[in-house]
């Protein structure tokens, strides 16, 4: 039978008018913080890879605003049309995270509140995605939580699932596929207690 890791993307799917309606009411403070500190870390007027991307709002116009472009992927249709109509001169994928290979090396990579729904192991695989995909030097940006751990919530009166490695075998992996850790904030309050990672590519 499925599970509700297994039922992530058809929730998003379902949902994806009430999930924009709800990115267009509220955000944590610190966000903003965080985007800024990313752009700042990318490099003038390149490209940058937005996994897990939504709706795009309220990110990318943060993104372009910066000089920025995007190549946003995500695993809903519907939510991919939204991007497409709002951000028409970027450039936008239906896609799974977990099987992306693209031929570019971007000077970016954020997986922005959309790690976590993956399982473990498949969390464990996406560090040699963003490797593979990113441009010496260019950064990496990612939230996760801090202890090895799944949990299954509700939103929308549907079991919504979560996922964390820990804080070590977060700190392993970026070592082991050529990352250095610029930052790590654990639980930080200002982004809803989300562990918050920026890293930078081996130059």
């Amino acid at each position: 039978m499925p599970t509700p890791a297994d039922d992530i993307i058809a929730l998003y799917e379902h949902h994806a008018g009430e999930w924009d309606a709800d990115r267009h009411q509220s955000r944590p403070e610190g966000e903003t913080v965080w985007i800024r500190r990313f752009t700042e870390a990318a490099l003038p007027e390149a490209s940058i890879l937005d996994l897990g991307c939504g709706s795009g709002w309220p990110i990318v116009p943060e993104l372009l605003a910066a000089g920025l472009s995007v190549t946003g992927v995500d695993s809903s249709p519907s939510l991919i049309s939204l991007c497409r109509q709002r951000f028409p001169e970027q450039t936008w994928v239906v896609g799974d995270m977990r099987r992306l290979d693209i031929d570019h090396r971007f000077a970016g990579i954020i997986a922005w509140h959309s790690l976590f729904h993956l399982v473990p192991e498949d969390q464990a695989q996406m560090f040699t995605v963003f490797a593979h995909h990113l441009r010496p030097s260019a950064p990496l940006m990612f939230t996760s939580g801090s202890e090895r751990d799944e949990t299954i919530g509700c939103w929308r009166n549907e079991p919504l699932y979560h996922a964390s490695l820990s804080l070590d075998d977060y700190e392993t992996l970026l070592a082991t596929n050529g990352f250095v850790i610029l930052d790590r904030v654990v639980g930080d309050i200002t982004c809803g207690g989300a562990t918050i990672w920026l890293a930078k590519a081996a130059d």
